[in-house]
């Protein structure tokens, strides 16, 4: 079974995509391709989501390394050391702010140092988004922060509806072939025994294909939610900010502009934000600008990016962006183009599943050669191989639907996402 299997070997951590390439090319019978690699990783999708990485890997490079003055032109009012004047649309005036979200979130994006300077610092951003360094926000003031800066979430692929999951069940080939069999025999059972005994052979099928449709779209679908439930388990992480003037433990969902947040060694920064006090914090920027030299955060380098990490010391920073309006948050929207990789063991089912599907399909082959050719040598016998009628075409494709029957039972399409949610759900248990 080891030899069978050489194809479906990958590493357990970063599997080159030699390897991803080589185990899909091995799977050469695949009933439903759309169903079977449904948790697979889209090489082609990932490709293009790597190269939109590398281009906002590369900004952000940009913006760490190279001064803002030599990227921009810089106006009159900066040059003189003057506030740039800004703006200030109604609603953003109304709630009480005093800077737009998109300025507040370039401030950090760019690393914007002048910016910062031209605001008063971090209390001079403190106070034009209305909160108090100390005390943190107030909690009642949430909704009109979340309504005009926005909720800290990434853009996600919307849930499929279960008639997606329905139209994915119809791609399966054998039901396809199934479902001709069932109108061919219709059409000889009407010209054959007439209405409506001819029809009940065909309708038969119909009604199995359609049973076998709903089975595997309400199983999948049901799989689907759960796969989401466990999806939500992981993502639940929380992180201490101050509100009200006192400690709290909230998700990092339920960010918003002005939160302070306190980090620690070990934390993922959950926003953008700007340092405000702390003792040796050493960030690693590696998963976002692909550097791997470790960046000190203190009063000269204030600017804290989403989804690095807390490699040394502590502090607190005041949040200044959130979402989308984060380079996480467009790198996370591409990433998720191209799915996670698969485990060795997802392979390996793929692996034992194609290799049950060419026995299965071996099996289907020679049974239907097999009835065949009984059935001509029993013509021959009776010396009625030349008088050929409607009933030996229905016989014949009787032996087909049996030979597609074989491979549709044979073939375990649904094994490698069957034992993957097993061990998925048994985790979560």
């Amino acid at each position: 079974m080891e030899s069978l299997l050489k194809d479906f070997e990958v590493e357990h951590k970063n599997p080159s995509e030699e390897a991803l390439r080589r185990w899909r090319n091995a799977v050469s019978i695949v009933k439903n391709p759309r169903r079977r690699f449904r948790h697979v990783a889209d090489l082609v999708k990932r490709s293009v989501a790597e190269k939109k990485k590398r281009s906002i890997q590369e900004k952000i490079r940009v913006a760490l390394y190279v001064k803002k003055a030599a990227l921009h032109f810089i106006d009159a009012a900066a040059a003189v050391g003057l506030p740039a004047e800004h703006k200030l649309s109604d609603e953003v005036r109304q709630a009480g702010f005093e800077i737009e979200p998109d300025e507040l979130a370039s401030v950090t994006r760019d690393h914007d140092i002048k910016a910062l300077r031209a605001n008063g610092g971090v209390e001079g951003i403190a106070r034009r988004v209305s909160v108090s360094l100390k005390d943190g926000i107030h909690e009642s003031s949430l909704p009109n922060r979340q309504k005009i800066y926005g909720c800290n979430r990434y853009t996600e692929k919307p849930p499929k509806s279960f008639w997606m999951f329905v139209w994915e069940a119809l791609q399966d080939l054998t039901l396809i072939i199934l479902m001709v069999c069932a109108v061919v025999s219709v059409g000889v059972g009407i010209a054959t025994e007439g209405w409506p005994k001819g029809m009940y052979d065909g309708l038969g099928i119909i009604l199995s294909v359609f049973l076998v449709v709903m089975v595997t779209a309400i199983s999948d679908y049901k799989q689907s939610l759960q796969f989401r439930d466990l999806d939500k388990e992981k993502k639940k992480i929380s992180i201490q900010v101050i509100r009200d003037g006192r400690t709290q433990k909230v998700s990092i969902y339920d960010l918003v502009i002005g939160d302070v947040v306190q980090l620690s060694t070990g934390d993922i920064v959950p926003a953008d934000g700007i340092y405000i006090s702390g003792y040796s914090l050493v960030i690693d920027e590696s998963s976002l600008s692909g550097e791997s030299e470790p960046v000190n955060i203190d009063e000269k380098n204030p600017f804290h990016l989403s989804g690095t990490k807390v490699q040394d010391g502590s502090g607190k920073m005041l949040v200044t962006a959130v979402g989308m309006k984060t380079e996480w948050g467009k790198l996370m929207e591409t990433l998720n183009e191209g799915g996670e990789d698969e485990t060795p063991l997802q392979v390996k089912l793929n692996g034992v599943a194609t290799i049950i599907g060419k026995i299965g399909l071996a099996f289907a082959v020679l049974t239907f050669l097999v009835l065949t050719a009984r059935f001509l040598v029993e013509k021959a016998l009776h010396k009625e191989f030349t008088h050929w009628s409607s009933y030996d075409a229905f016989t014949l494709l009787d032996y087909f639907a049996i030979a597609v029957t074989i491979i549709v039972v044979a073939v375990p399409e649904g094994l490698p996402l069957a034992v993957t949610l097993s061990l998925a759900f048994a985790m979560k248990k």
